[in-house]
């Protein structure tokens, strides 16, 4: 079995990830009764799905979230764990988009296997930059008919500003 296979069978969180959460909440003992059941729901709604064109993530019951990320928006990944996430040996794939925000887009936590998730995750985002869709060159302007004038200014100028750019460039030399 190839690591593409295995990472699009990782459907949840391992269940290591509700002892962080409990571990968590008797360190954060004041907050506990609030925060219990909120990291409960999170870990029992919490779903992921990878596929050949990107990566989905739901949690939640009340506020439901859902992120689709494309691999080829995917700008930049992230690998995190705190002392008592590498002692029960999970950590968080930051996953970072061009969105503009300094957060991670998405954020996966809970995997055992975030070392061959992130490789992969690294190869799908480099495959898409390496290997992008077909560009189409940009055409050079066809002169125009000869009863259009402005169209006809216009490659003019065209070809005006092109031996202009060529004698900079020679003379840069």
């Amino acid at each position: 079995m190839d690591i593409q296979d295995r990472v699009f069978e990782i459907h949840r969180p391992h269940r290591r990830l509700w002892t962080l959460y409990l571990i968590r909440c008797l360190l954060a003992f004041p907050v506990a009764p609030i925060a219990l059941p909120v990291l409960w729901f999170r870990y029992h709604t919490m779903r992921f799905r990878f596929d050949a064109e990107g990566v989905n993530m739901s949690w939640g019951i009340i506020f439901r979230r859902e992120i689709q990320l494309t691999y080829s928006r995917i700008q930049d990944i992230h690998l995190s764990s705190g002392l008592i996430q590498r002692w029960l040996g999970l950590a968080d794939i930051q996953v970072q988009t061009a969105s503009g925000s300094a957060q991670a887009e998405m954020t996966l936590e809970g995997l055992v296997e975030h070392e061959m998730v992130r490789d992969f995750l690294y190869q799908r985002m480099r495959g898409l930059r390496d290997h992008p869709r077909a560009v189409v060159a940009p055409r050079a302007p066809e002169p125009a008919a000869a009863g259009d004038s402005t169209a006809e200014l216009l490659h003019e100028i065209l070809l005006e500003v092109r031996g202009a750019r060529e004698a900079l460039e020679r003379a840069a030399r």
